[in-house]
């Protein structure tokens, strides 16, 4: 285990020598109430700089500057927890190139998608480490492909050690952001994740209302089922468009937009601590990508004891509104600062970011104005 560490560290430590800014986040830090400042919450880690959940890019991100690590989380054929951005790894690991595990390519519906790849429930922990992560969206950031079969898939326990080994040099900690990933579909093929979690958060001494973690979801069922579990905080996610998949199965017509209501934000608040928002649902786009007139939904969530988290606040041009695209070249950097502290100007309580170093910068500027 802790040569695993220090391969991952030594690497990390060659990543931030090539990374655009990587420490210059803690050149800006005010004088504010920490209590107060909203949290970067380093969105699956790093995945500006180096590909998503990997133990190089959580470490990344905490040496930006960010206050919470993101995990999403799926499940193993053996039961144990693992980060990776979907069960299906056919984009995000080299299983393609591994002969030995071609007849595990298979066609299976999730959340109600019909999809053909390689699907985490159907390998041991054991053979996913044989694997090495890719990244996820090449065309997007080609720099990141470099890193291409260096790292491996990182359980949440690894993500929780190197969380607790950085945590013992620091007086505030770093927190973790755990997400469920299909937990209906995990559930469904007797593989249900909530039992593990909040054991492995228990293992690791996460407890309590005031523990540095949130746990996290798209659906409903599992968060409340959760918060029947364990006292750390809860936050509901909320998407733009759709319904939680919970919900579908059960035929329950109510959608996200529905639970984005005032009374929808009341029946959260029985269950969660926050909602974690598709940021169109702060400030919807318009005609020709810009940002339109701002929403309640802030001002809703919080007079329903609801803290708000927006997602996912990306550097390049072909995620940021046109107010703030830097030029027609869809994978150069724009001016992600600026779209950040819009939306701070709502009353944000953290956000999610892909470069938390520039999170960072945004957040703390905003703060000293």
């Amino acid at each position: 285990m802790l040569q695993r560490y220090a391969r991952a560290l030594c690497a990390a430590a060659a990543c931030l020598v090539t990374t655009v800014a990587a420490a210059d986040s803690n050149r800006h830090h005010d004088q504010r109430s920490e209590e107060s400042r909203p949290i970067v919450i380093g969105h699956r880690g790093a995945p500006g700089y180096v590909p998503e959940h990997t133990l190089v890019g959580y470490f990344i991100a905490i040496q930006q500057g960010a206050d919470f690590v993101e995990p999403d989380l799926v499940m193993t054929k053996d039961g144990v927890l693992v980060a990776r951005h979907e069960n299906d790894i056919g984009g995000t690991t080299d299983v393609s190139e591994h002969p030995e595990f071609a007849s595990r390519r298979t066609t299976k519906s999730i959340d109600g998608i019909s999809i053909t790849s390689w699907f985490t429930e159907d390998f041991t922990l054991a053979e996913l480490k044989t694997l090495r992560a890719k990244e996820r969206i090449p065309a997007q950031r080609p720099a990141n492909t470099r890193f291409d079969r260096m790292f491996e898939v990182p359980t949440f326990e690894e993500v929780l050690q190197l969380v607790q080994g950085v945590n013992r040099h620091r007086k505030k900690p770093i927190g973790v952001y755990p997400e469920t990933k299909h937990p209906s579909y995990f559930q469904g093929i007797g593989l249900a994740m909530e039992r593990p979690l909040v054991k492995m958060l228990e293992k690791h001494g996460y407890r309590g209302k005031h523990a540095p973690v949130f746990i996290q979801s798209f659906e409903v069922g599992n968060l409340q089922q959760l918060a029947r579990m364990t006292d750390v905080p809860i936050v509901q996610l909320l998407d733009a468009t759709g319904a939680p998949w919970d919900f579908r199965v059960a035929g329950d017509p109510r959608t996200y937009a529905d639970l984005a209501t005032p009374a929808g934000l009341a029946g959260i608040a029985r269950y969660a601590d926050g909602v974690g928002v598709n940021k169109n649902l702060m400030i919807p786009r318009v005609s020709g990508d810009f940002l339109g007139t701002p929403t309640n939904l802030v001002r809703d969530a919080h007079a329903a004891g609801l803290i708000v988290h927006g997602w996912t606040f990306r550097a390049e041009n072909a995620f940021l509104p046109t107010d703030f695209d830097s030029s027609t070249d869809p994978n150069a950097i724009g001016d992600l600062e600026g779209e950040i502290q819009r939306f701070l100007e709502l009353g944000m309580d953290g956000f999610f970011t892909d470069q938390p170093n520039i999170g960072v910068r945004a957040r703390d500027e905003f703060v000293s104005r």
